[in-house]
């Protein structure tokens, strides 16, 4: 069984308004453990120190969460509510509240956290820095080498815009209706390093893509190659970047268990010389406009042809494609409710529509701030790794 762990940003809001608030300043040094003082600091790249489990990210009404690697969907659920948790109590001691939602219906001025590369980026890529503000849902798992990671990322990229509909949790931007499920996978997708990619089928195939990138003077550095899959370049991990943040901590959970799924699916059609399915880069960009547009509430492309059907089925098709790897790890009943739920209760966006209704753009912050705290906060045995930093399998 693969190890796995997740990495959530989430917004800080203020809880009367549902207007944005620029605390992580003020939220990190209280966040950080005392033995690391000399940290609290802005960095020049996103960790705050080796062993946080918090993070600053590009706008100051941000935070990110980080797990510790994980074995078990429980233990993943436990170490996500409790960093919702931590970092709520550290918003509370400011006046403000986190809330999982993708992008801010609250429209609002940001600010950029104040370190050299993010200055940087805001010089070179104008409005696009300035607009920025999304949350993702970025799910690690272990890979035995990167020639693995490579090979598991050609055999996942045609799937991966199910999880784009399933995590879906951004239908306001900036005051506005947008239209979309997962608004944050438009705005994302700004981004010149950003979105699907081709079969690179090696490993020097992707380090050579890599590179020249980098040397295009587009980009700025590697830290902006941001294909929805790339190899994580901290730790021996295959990074999944396509998912809205989940309001709801066991909506995360179950996806990182269907990724970790994927990855070892993908993993095993290498080992047994089965190719990668030859979808043209193109048509997963089709599909993921199409489940950022619709989420589950129309059809998505499916994933083996390519062509409309309904996203329950597509998403169920998804659960059975993993089927045996899940039942293998003991998680097979456990995804099927899980997808089962979401299915009848709805995704984040979904959600947030019915506060809409009722109250305007503030309910939907108010309950938005309820859903990302909700579920007992227990404590777990002491852990000492750093936050996504040994993902060895068991």
């Amino acid at each position: 069984m693969r190890t796995f762990g997740v990495e959530e940003e989430l917004l800080i809001v203020d809880p009367e308004s549902g207007m944005l608030l620029a605390l992580a300043d003020l939220m990190l040094p209280s966040l950080v453990p005392p033995q690391q003082e000399a940290a609290r600091v802005l960095p020049a790249q996103k960790p705050v120190h080796e062993g946080a489990d918090f993070s600053y990210e590009l706008k100051l009404e941000q935070i990110e969460t980080q797990t510790h690697p994980c074995l078990e969907y429980t233990e993943l659920l436990r170490q996500l509510r409790r960093g919702r948790a931590l970092a709520d109590q550290a918003a509370r001691a400011h006046g403000g509240r986190v809330a999982a939602l993708a992008t801010s219906p609250q429209g609002s001025a940001t600010h950029l956290t104040p370190n050299p590369r993010y200055m940087t980026m805001q010089q070179r890529f104008g409005l696009t820095v300035r607009n920025q503000l999304t949350c993702g849902l970025h799910v690690h798992t272990f890979v035995e080498s990167p020639e693995e990671g490579v090979a598991v990322m050609d055999r996942i990229r045609d799937k991966l815009a199910v999880l784009i509909a399933l995590s879906a949790n951004s239908p306001y931007w900036n005051g506005a209706e947008t239209g979309f499920e997962s608004y944050r996978t438009q705005a994302w997708n700004r981004w010149p390093g950003s979105g699907p990619t081709m079969i690179f089928g090696s490993l020097p195939v992707y380090r050579r893509v890599v590179t020249r990138l980098v040397e295009s003077g587009v980009l700025m550095d590697e830290g902006m190659v941001y294909f929805d899959a790339r190899l994580c370049r901290q730790h021996p991990t295959v990074e999944i970047r396509v998912a809205d943040v989940c309001l709801r901590a066991e909506d995360a959970a179950l996806i990182a268990v269907l990724v970790r799924a994927l990855v070892e699916s993908a993993a095993r059609e290498w080992n047994d010389g089965v190719d990668p399915a030859p979808v043209p880069t193109l048509l997963l960009r089709m599909a993921a406009w199409q489940a950022s547009n619709c989420g589950l509430r129309g059809e998505l492309l499916d994933f083996g042809t390519f062509t409309p059907a309904p996203a329950a089925d597509v998403v169920r098709a998804l659960v059975d494609f993993v089927a045996p790897v899940l039942e293998e790890q003991g998680e097979l009943e456990l995804a099927r409710e899980g997808v089962e739920r979401i299915l009848a209760e709805g995704t984040g966006s979904q959600l947030q529509r019915g506060p809409f209704r009722a109250g305007g753009l503030p309910a939907v912050v108010e309950r938005a701030i309820e859903l990302t705290t909700e579920g007992p906060v227990t404590e777990g045995p002491a852990d000492n790794r750093s936050p996504l930093g040994r993902l060895r399998p068991a």
